[in-house]
């Protein structure tokens, strides 16, 4: 059978009777295809159960129209649990503009249409109406970003939290292994599922607030006041850490939805066990067209998890923490080697990394024992005086990967913190990442360069970057190669006004940079800017901040960022004029658009090459986001 000749956990009734299973303990449902790939959550978490002794079966991508998929393989012994996938539903189906999506990378041959929108409620309601009471337990980034009441871009409203409309009995939130394991021993115990409320990573629901609990605003104020919702959002971010955060609860009518504190982070054993388990790295043979997701990531490597970066517009901070969990060298060299013996391996290790590649080690020494700082964040508005600034750790695991046998080159694409990495005083990382592990382009996130909006996005001033920028070109200059720097960039996120998108636009033309894509900014649930869209005040400092909404607005702000496409002319045209700026258009060097004279103006407007002389260097133009930023929200393997 599929399941057993591949290596797969069981995926349709024919298996599991070949197993010899007369029962099973958990049902896995999935909104993602099955790709038993430690980058998909849902692997992740049926690996870890399976290593632990349980009969797992696999659920991927059911059809949700009625219940006949999911009692097909009977009720399990002990529970169900649910993920909506690596990406949340919503995110995954529409863009920031809520036009529908017409591909989804999670499924088979990318094909959209094959989970509902906000999945893993409708996947729960269907387990209710085939199992009943069944425990049934939700993670994944889904649940996890959307455990409080929170504002939906979609709808434009306040819902409830997830675990409210799923009917489910627990919210495993952030990266789940250790409290999924906990409360499948507590349920294979015989321990009812109403009284596991003691579980670290976890939300459950009650009629009672528990003792020394922190009471956030109830969903009946946060959906009907914004100040309200920012002061509960406030409250929730900052008890984010597993040593010091508190327990939560917040009234839903009558009932209770209580968090507990976060996870402890994994030691880096427990993470090299996590990454050593008889995973397969492929997609299940039953999608013929393949899954494409697995591209980017099949001969890629997870070295590390938590950001402390803890960017306002990122989930990161509510979701895998800002605390940094790192595999072993010999964890992650193994994988590296066994990758070689793959048919499809060409030489090439596509990334090292992990939400943010250069951070290998907690920010300080302080955070494994008294955790992050609350009400500070370690690199803005400057680096923390106490944070360990060192790259020694992560140039020597990425010289033994290079050493391997039948590796030819080592890349690293899941983001480099620029600003943490120009204060390392030792350039030998700098010198070989540039030397080593760039393939013509490095990608970095200044995301904007207007002050205003930097501090709105919990980023470090645009003179950070400039000092990067600079020293990223001597060292290519240096080591003779013509390499360049590839800026994701953010338009309309909250605090930016048309001045700002001019201001951004002005460097853009400075430099000669023209994205070819621009993110706008997405309010995604569990993030500090979704907050500031949402209530028009930053939950971090309660005073109020603009926000643009309007469509037009936005367009204007998005069009002034690719200013040279002729598409947009009238569109910055517009933008201009509205806000008094029209000494930039005109035919000098500081314009950015020429005037208006005749019909034919704008569609010849910016129609030039790809190059431009930059003070010396010829840099190519373009580089703006990729699609996939866009779709993910965050630069890490969510689950």
């Amino acid at each position: 059978m599929l399941g057993i000749d591949y290596g797969f956990l069981p995926v349709s009734t024919e298996e599991v009777k070949a197993l010899g299973w007369d029962q099973y303990d958990f049902l896995l449902v999935s909104g993602d295809a099955y790709v038993d790939h430690p980058s998909f959550g849902a692997a992740i978490i049926g690996r870890v159960l399976e290593a632990e002794g349980y009969r797992v079966v696999m659920l991927p991508q059911p059809d949700w129209h009625s219940k006949d998929d999911f009692i097909k393989f009977g009720r399990p012994r002990l529970g169900v649990m649910i993920s909506g996938g690596n990406i949340d539903s919503m995110v995954n189906h529409y863009t920031a503009a809520k036009k529908r999506r017409s591909e989804d990378l999670y499924s088979n041959g990318g094909e959209a249409g094959h989970r509902p929108d906000r999945c893993t409620i409708v996947y729960s309601n269907r387990i209710r109406e085939a199992f009943g009471d069944i425990p049934l337990i939700v993670g994944g980034l889904e649940a996890s970003l959307r455990r409080f009441a929170h504002y939906d871009y979609w709808d434009n409203k306040v819902r409830h939290s997830l675990i409210v409309d799923s009917q489910a009995d627990i919210i495993c939130y952030g990266m789940g292994e250790r409290s999924t394991v906990e409360i499948a021993n507590a349920l294979n115990a015989g321990v009812p599922i109403s009284d596991i409320n003691y579980v670290s990573g976890t939300v459950y629901k009650t009629s009672e607030p528990p003792k020394d609990s922190i009471e956030l605003e109830s969903f009946e104020e946060v959906s009907t006041g914004k100040t309200a919702y920012a002061k509960a959002m406030q409250t929730e971010y900052n008890n984010q850490d597993p040593f010091k955060g508190k327990t939560l609860c917040q009234k839903h009518g009558k009932i209770y939805v209580v968090q507990n504190p976060p996870s402890k982070p994994l030691s880096q054993s427990e993470m090299d066990r996590v990454y050593a388990l008889p995973y397969t790295r492929s997609v299940h043979p039953m999608y013929k067209d393949g899954v494409p997701a697995i591209e980017e990531v099949k001969f890629s490597i997870t070295s590390s998890r938590g950001c402390f970066g803890a960017c306002n517009f990122c989930a990161l901070t509510f979701h895998q923490g800002r605390i940094i969990q790192a595999r072993s060298h010999k964890s992650i060299i193994n994988e590296a080697k066994n990758m070689t013996y793959d048919p499809d391996f060409k030489g090439y290790i596509h990334d090292v990394g992990g939400p943010t590649a250069n951070f290998r080690t907690p920010a300080c020494d302080n955070q494994l024992k008294h955790g992050a700082c609350i009400g500070k964040q370690c690199l803005f508005p400057q680096p923390c005086k106490n944070l360990k600034i060192d790259h020694t750790d992560y140039i020597n695991l990425l010289r033994k990967l290079r050493a391997i046998d039948g590796v030819k080159r080592v890349f690293i694409r899941s983001g480099i913190r620029y600003d943490y990495l120009i204060h390392d005083k030792n350039d030998e990382f700098f010198k070989e990442l540039c030397k080593y592990h760039v393939s013509g382009q490095l990608k970095v996130a200044p995301e904007h360069v207007s002050e205003r909006v930097l501090k709105a996005m919990g980023k470090p001033p645009v003179s950070v970057y400039e000092k990067f920028r600079k020293k990223f070109y001597e060292i290519n200059d240096e080591i003779g190669k013509e390499q360049y720097l590839v800026p994701y960039l953010m338009s309309s996120h909250p605090g930016s006004t048309l001045a700002d998108a001019i201001e951004l636009a002005l460097y853009l033309k400075k430099w000669g940079i023209r994205p070819r894509q621009v993110q706008d900014f997405y309010p995604t649930p569990g993030t500090i800017s979704t907050a500031q869209y949402y209530t028009g005040i930053d939950p971090i400092t309660m005073k109020k901040i603009f926000v643009p909404k309007s469509q037009e607005e936005k367009a204007m702000q998005r069009a002034l960022l690719q200013y040279t496409k002729p598409e947009n002319y009238n569109l910055v045209y517009k933008a201009l004029i509205k806000a008094g700026r029209e000494d930039l258009i005109g035919y000098s060097d500081k314009c950015l658009i020429k005037p208006r004279r005749n019909t034919n103006e704008s569609k010849n407007f910016g129609r030039k090459g790809s190059f431009q002389k930059d003070k010396g260097r010829t840099e190519k133009r373009g580089g703006g986001t990729v699609a996939k930023r866009g779709k993910t929200g965050t630069r890490s393997n969510n689950r």
